[in-house]
């Protein structure tokens, strides 16, 4: 699943102390420019919705103000929370909708197009997406083929967080085989701290377990398959890899709790488990925004005090890179599509990027953000990773599904991967009952 901000922020995450931003006098085109230059926007009003609060949402509103500052335009920002296809819907059918929207999932970016509710992106955004993004990108923003949403902001969803304090006490390393993390998470706990802390209480977590096992076992052809549910999910490769998550799963020496406290444990709770002051894990799986809680909410330092290897390869494949992100889409029923067209335009630029990464919580798609816009090492080379991923890096598979299977509480895949939590046992009957619930959304 996504990273949690609303959802997607279960948590809200903050950033380290904003450092000053010095807005480039290069012009975001259109004659437009920084500095008391030419405004052709003055006076006018953009709306911006999408479903971040607290500190994401004022460091949000930091890049909206740069680029205020840059045009003239009046730009104002609104949280939808959790149910933005709900929220947008609703505004939309009242006549109120907002000019942009940062969506969060790709599945429901696509809802929206096929809804006929979204305005094609310009062919400046076209372009600057072609320059300064790897294509894969354009492709996830793109409904049949007509591109719509730039992806603004990422989340590095390939990553696992630890103790070095713990790891050193007991010898191990960062693995770089999945067979290698568990047998030195054995190695963990026999020296007294299980290996991890897994967040079983929301089932997103949990997909995203599965989501980088099966992309590092059963390759990018695959895992895009059963994305976009082309192979169902009885196929082979999604027993081998339920299988794999079950050696964990099942594990009671590698699951702090076992599987019914991690079932007890949300995502919080699963980092203070292994960063708070009284750990009860070594490690925890889960995107770069761990660092965020790491920083702000258990006051400890990120790259001292936490550290992060990349998710191992499984069983000869490559090291798997998934990813989330939010994407700016301009509705058809705003009530300002050429000031939208420029928000979106200057949001695919390095300098609006850089706004953000400065203020911290943040990693762009954006390959030509410079690196040292990143106020930290760890941000920086979690960005990095990504970029270099290239074409290689997958979307989160459950934020392409229908939210009845993948983004629900309580029901479809989430549901079903907290009850293989609970039993892995069978990994052949999960497969069934995830292609039952899968079928059934998909509606086939």
């Amino acid at each position: 699943m996504r990273r949690p901000a609303v959802r997607h922020t279960r948590i809200a995450v903050s950033g380290a102390a904003v450092l000053g931003l010095a807005l480039s006098a290069t012009a975001c085109g259109g004659g437009v420019s920084a500095g008391g230059g030419k405004q052709e926007l003055n006076g006018q009003n953009v709306t911006v919705a999408g479903v971040w609060t607290g500190v994401e949402q004022q460091n949000f509103k930091k890049v909206l103000d740069a680029f205020s500052q840059k045009t003239g335009a009046k730009v104002s920002f609104t949280s939808t929370g959790d149910n933005v296809s709900t929220v947008i819907g609703s505004q939309v059918e009242g006549g109120n909708a907002p000019d942009v929207v940062m969506v969060p999932q790709v599945g429901v970016l696509q809802q929206f197009a096929k809804k006929g509710w979204l305005a094609p992106l310009s062919p400046a955004v076209s372009a600057a997406a072609s320059q300064n993004y790897a294509k894969v990108w354009k492709d996830y923003g793109t409904v049949g083929k007509t591109y719509y949403g730039l992806y603004f902001k990422a989340s590095h969803k390939s990553t696992v967080w630890y103790s070095p304090e713990a790891y050193s006490q007991a010898g191990v390393k960062p693995a770089k085989t999945y067979d290698e993390m568990l047998k030195s998470g054995r190695t963990l706990s026999d020296s007294g701290l299980p290996a991890f802390a897994v967040a079983g209480e929301a089932g997103w977590p949990l997909t995203d377990w599965f989501e980088n096992i099966y992309l590092s076992q059963a390759g990018q052809d695959k895992y895009d398959k059963l994305a976009a549910h082309k192979i169902p999910w009885t196929d082979p490769s999604v027993v081998k890899a339920l299988t794999a998550l079950g050696k964990l799963f099942g594990d009671k020496n590698l699951v702090a709790g076992g599987g019914s406290g991690a079932l007890r444990t949300d995502f919080p709770e699963s980092v203070q488990q292994v960063f708070g002051p009284n750990p009860k894990a070594a490690s925890v799986y889960e995107g770069d925004f761990v660092s965020a809680l790491v920083t702000d909410e258990l006051h400890k330092q990120v790259g001292k005090d936490a550290k992060f290897y990349p998710f191992p390869a499984v069983d000869g494949g490559k090291a798997p890179v998934v990813s989330g992100g939010d994407a700016a889409v301009v509705l058809k029923a705003g009530k300002n599509k050429k000031a939208a067209m420029e928000l979106v335009k200057y949001l695919a630029s390095p300098e609006a990027a850089s706004v953000w990464a400065k203020a911290g919580g943040y990693i762009s798609p954006n390959k030509k953000v410079p690196a040292d816009a990143y106020h930290d090492e760890v941000t920086r080379n979690a960005a990095q990773s990504l970029t270099d991923a290239g074409n290689s890096v997958r979307f989160d598979m459950s934020d392409q599904a229908p939210a009845a299977f993948g983004g629900t509480q309580g029901a479809g895949e989430w549901k079903l991967l907290q009850d293989f939590l609970r039993d892995p046992s069978d990994p052949t009957a999960t497969a069934r009952k995830l292609e039952a619930a899968a079928a059934k959304a998909y509606g086939k």
